[in-house]
């Protein structure tokens, strides 16, 4: 049974091109559906997290992580009562726009592209599924409802201030309300993201090598999960010691979650999935003591992990390859592949070819980007 502030696949506000419902599906299944099925989501199994992808298969991959994010953010929608299938597609989805190379390769497209509005990985996103997956008959995108575009567009809180031009132009056709904050099953798949990422990012730094298990277990919140593992199992091998504490880890943030979310959802007592919309603050969060730990652990993992030497050197590898692809393929159209040229030739102005070759190197994957730097320049 959902709760009465869970979005209701049957008041669905529907979607931009009106499509005949399925018979067995509810729109927010048919929308996860799609997503799944979408060029964009298999791609996402060769796209960095934080390790590059040839760098090892234990690693987690943006494909990896959705999953997880998926499996947490089913789990504390159906604790709360909200809509799983809507969760889920957003969960999903969530990771779509991301370059190569992770946020490094976002941080180096973003420069590329600042002299021609700039690059979001959430607004590109939505182009994504509103634009660029050209499969359907009727329609470019995934015609995806109105409750998944939100939750895309607005999952981290309201979007007022310098609209990514990919969201704006969007939003000019399709109004996603992007002043107020997005419905419940969005905030739970952002929260979700955190969750799990601060979960498996502790998890591939200990098998990288980074820091060591008893440095994990000097720090907030992991002191008490080791604590308790060494209580109950003494003298338990290294790495079912670890993953035992890291999965208590897991659960302390998802615990810490639904209680909150239970309490602010009690306070504010919402009668509809519009009365969370207007609520004026996010209903999903961690507790302000855990927010606190929380932090320390991720000030940890920003120094040992993601500015570890190897790390960094790797980043500068691969932000050489988008700096150098980039100007490549605005002066080379024709090396783009065929089915991008009818876009090129339509192309008005630099503006417009420099957005498509965003496009272009924003979808590709990890290994994909190496490929093609090596074939086309020469070694990456």
């Amino acid at each position: 049974m959902l709760a009465v502030y869970a979005c209701d696949p049957g008041n669905s506000r529907g979607r931009l091109i009106a499509e005949e419902e399925s018979t067995f599906r509810s729109c927010f299944q048919r929308d996860r559906d799609r997503i799944i099925h979408a060029s964009a989501f298999r791609r996402l199994k060769h796209k960095t997290q934080v390790f590059v992808e040839h760098e090892g298969d234990y690693y987690r991959t943006r494909l990896t992580h959705s999953i997880e994010v998926a499996q947490v953010a089913r789990t504390i929608a159906g604790v709360l009562g909200l809509n799983a299938e809507l969760t889920e597609a957003l969960a999903l989805a969530h990771d779509l726009g991301h370059t190569p190379f992770g946020h490094t390769g976002e941080d180096a497209l973003s420069a590329l592209m600042a002299p021609y509005g700039g690059f979001d990985h959430n607004a590109q996103a939505i182009r994504i599924v509103t634009s660029l997956e050209r499969h359907y008959a009727e329609f470019d995108g995934l015609n995806l409802t109105w409750e998944t575009l939100e939750g895309l567009a607005k999952h981290n809180g309201p979007v007022t201030d310098d609209l990514p031009w990919a969201l704006a132009g969007y939003n000019a056709r399709h109004d996603l309300e992007l002043h107020s904050h997005a419905s419940a099953e969005a905030q739970v798949a952002a929260i979700a993201d955190d969750v799990a990422y601060n979960h498996h990012d502790l998890h591939d730094g200990l098998r990288a090598e980074l820091f060591s298990t008893d440095e994990l277990a000097e720090l907030p919140i992991l002191s008490g999960c080791f604590a308790e593992v060494d209580r109950l199992y003494p003298n338990l091998n290294y790495y079912r010691r670890r993953h035992e504490a890291l999965r208590r880890f897991f659960g302390v943030l998802v615990e810490d979650v639904i209680a909150v979310a239970r309490r602010n959802l009690t306070e504010i007592a919402p009668q509809s999935a519009e009365d969370v919309r207007a609520a004026g603050r996010g209903v999903i969060r961690f507790s302000d003591a855990l927010w606190v730990d929380l932090n320390v652990i991720r000030r940890f993992l920003f120094k040992r992990m993601y500015r570890a030497p190897g790390v960094v050197e790797m980043r500068a590898e691969v932000t050489g390859v988008v700096n150098d692809l980039f100007p490549y393929f605005m002066a080379h159209t024709e090396s783009l592949p065929k089915q991008w040229r009818k876009d090129v030739e339509e192309a008005d102005g630099e503006v417009a070819l420099a957005r498509i070759v965003s496009d272009y190197i924003a979808g590709m994957t990890d290994r994909f980007a190496l490929q093609e730097h090596a074939r086309l320049i020469g070694g990456a």
